[in-house]
């Protein structure tokens, strides 16, 4: 599966984006999806993931309650809706894809559990 994510962009602290990742070549719904982010100097941490049915959802400490991940298969696109976003926020942010198979639950929640990346969109907070 090949993946696309976009939506970055620059915005002030207390603004929201939402982020895109649209999947081609295999059938999204076998995949769970995570959005995960690297900043400068930093190893890349996992944000938030969504089970390949969408039923189940997980999200890292520091976005709970700011950041929503959805998906809508027939449209092969998850999406990272990121609100009251903060300075500390600023990264690149990755999508990624694990073929699940029958456990359309499960959602991995470490990026050696991901086989399928897309290439960064940066998301810059300003104070």
């Amino acid at each position: 599966v090949q993946l696309q994510a976009s939506g970055g962009g620059s915005v002030q602290a207390g603004g929201s984006l939402r982020l895109s990742c649209a999947a081609s070549g295999r059938t999204f719904s076998y995949y769970a999806m995570g959005w995960f982010r690297q900043a400068p100097g930093k190893e890349r941490d996992f944000v938030a993931g969504i089970s390949s049915n969408g039923g189940n959802t997980y999200y890292g400490d520091s976005v709970k309650g700011r950041f929503t991940i959805s998906r809508d298969n027939a449209k092969n696109t998850v999406y990272l809706q990121m609100s009251s976003l903060k300075p500390e926020d600023t990264a690149d942010y990755y999508c990624a894809a694990d073929p699940v198979g029958s456990n359309v639950y499960y959602i991995p929640r470490y990026k050696t559990g991901y086989n399928y990346w897309g290439q960064g969109t940066l998301v810059t907070v300003s104070s």
